[in-house]
C-alpha cells in the first residue's frame, strides 16, 4: 500500500497553524508520499500519524525492515534536520536512511511512537535528555543555515519591534534584559550543534539504543539555548528552581549563561505566542485566552495534541529574577 491519508485533524488545522500555502501542500502530500515510496522502495501499513508541523507513515522496506516515512512543512527552524541527523548518524538521534531535503521529505527507522520520556518520572527523564543532548552536542556542520550568534543580533531589533508592535503587552524591563542578553552572549556564543526543540515528547524509545531524539530542531550555538523546552510540560512534577537545576547538573551547563537564554526564548515566545493569537482574530477577553496565553508557542517545543502547562510568562519572570 502506497497511499497516504493525511489525518483529518491535521487536514484542518494546517492551514490556520502554517498558512494559506499549506493548503496545495497538503494536496500534495499524497502523491508525494506515493513517489519517495516508489523510489525508496517502501510499502505503508497502518495510519499515518502527525506532529504541529507534518505527517509521520509507517511503512516497511522490501526486506521487511520497519521504517516512518515524514512529509514535513518546509521552515527555517527545520530546514537542517536532515543536516542534523546525518551528522549524528544514528548516535543518540533516529537514523536517517534517505532524505529528499527540497521536498521536506525523510526516510527515517521507526521507533516506538507509544513509548516517550513522559512514561519515565521526571527524575530519570531529565538526566536520561541530558545525557543524549550532551551526545548530540557535537560541533555544527559548516554548512549550518542557523547560528545563535545571528539570531541573537537579530533579536536585538525584532524584540523591541514586535512588542511595541503588540501593543506593549508585558513589562519592557524583560524586553529590555532579553536584549541586553542578546547583545552580550550571542557575540561569543558557541558553535555547537544544538537542538533547540529537545524535550521528552521528542526522545522516543528504540531497539538500538535505549532512547533516541526525533525531530530536532538545530542550530550552530550554546548548548544552553535549548533549555527552555524541558519546562514545557509536566510542571506540577517540580519547581522551577528545582527543574532547573536537574537540566543544569544533567546537562553540565553554565547556570548563568542557561538562566539567560531561557529569559531570551521565554521573551520571544511569548511574543510568537501573542502575535498567533492576534492572527487568529479572537477576541483576548475570551476565557479561552488564559488557555493559549499559559502556554508556549508550539515553535518553541510545545506539544502538538495538548497545550503547555507552564505559563511563559511565569518562565520569564523567574528567569529575570534570578
Amino acid at each position: 500500500m502506497t497511499d497516504l491519508r493525511v489525518p483529518p485533524l491535521f487536514a484542518a488545522r494546517a492551514p490556520r497553524v502554517l498558512g494559506e500555502e499549506a493548503v496545495p501542500w497538503l494536496a500534495a502530500l499524497p502523491d508525494l508520499a506515493a513517489e519517495y515510496a516508489r523510489k525508496w522502495g517502501c510499502a505503508f501499513e497502518g495510519a499515518a500519524m502527525h506532529g504541529y508541523v507534518g505527517v509521520v507513515q509507517p511503512a516497511r522496506l522490501a526486506d521487511g525492515t520497519p521504517v516512518v516515512l515524514k512529509l514535513g512543512w518546509r521552515d527555517e527552524e527545520s530546514a537542517d534536520e536532515p543536516l542534523a541527523l546525518s551528522t549524528w548518524a544514528g548516535r543518540g538521534a533516529v537514523r536517517l536512511l534517505e532524505s529528499a531535503p527540497d521536498d521536506g521529505v525523510l526516510l527515517l527507522e521507526r521507533l516506538d511512537a507509544g513509548r516517550t520520556l513522559d512514561n519515565l518520572p521526571l527524575r530519570s527523564a531529565i538526566p536520561v535528555i541530558g545525557g543524549l543532548a550532551r551526545r548530540l552536542a557535537v560541533p555544527a556542520p559548516a554548512s549550518m543555515r542557523r547560528h545563535l550568534r545571528s539570531e541573537a543580533g537579530s533579536l536585538v531589533e525584532e524584540l523591541p519591534r514586535r512588542w511595541a508592535t503588540l501593543g506593549e503587552p508585558f513589562d519592557k524591563r524583560l524586553v529590555d534584559d532579553a536584549v541586553a542578553i542578546c547583545r552580550e552572549l550571542g557575540p561569543s556564543a558557541g558553535e555547537l550543534l544544538v537542538n533547540e526543540d529537545l524535550h521528552f515528547q521528542n526522545v522516543l524509545a528504540g531497539t538500538r539504543e535505549p532512547w533516541l531524539v526525533i525531530d530536532p530542531k538545530p542550530l550552530a550555538g550554546d548548548l544552553e539555548w535549548g533549555v527552555i523546552p524541558l519546562f514545557w510540560n509536566r510542571f506540577s512534577e517540580s519547581t522551577l528552581d528545582e527543574r532547573f537545576a536537574l537540566i543544569v547538573a544533567s546537562q553540565e551547563l553554565d547556570a548563568d549563561k542557561a538562566r539567560a537564554w531561557t529569559l531570551v526564548r521565554a521573551v520571544q515566545n511569548w511574543i510568537w505566542m501573542l502575535e498567533e493569537y492576534e492572527e487568529s482574530g479572537e477576541d483576548s477577553d475570551d476565557p479561552a485566552f488564559v488557555t493559549v496565553t499559559s502556554g508556549a508557542s508550539p515553535r518553541a517545543g510545545g506539544s502538538a495534541t495538548r497545550t503547555p502547562e507552564r505559563p511563559v510568562a511565569e518562565i520569564a519572570t523567574w528567569a529575570a529574577s534570578r
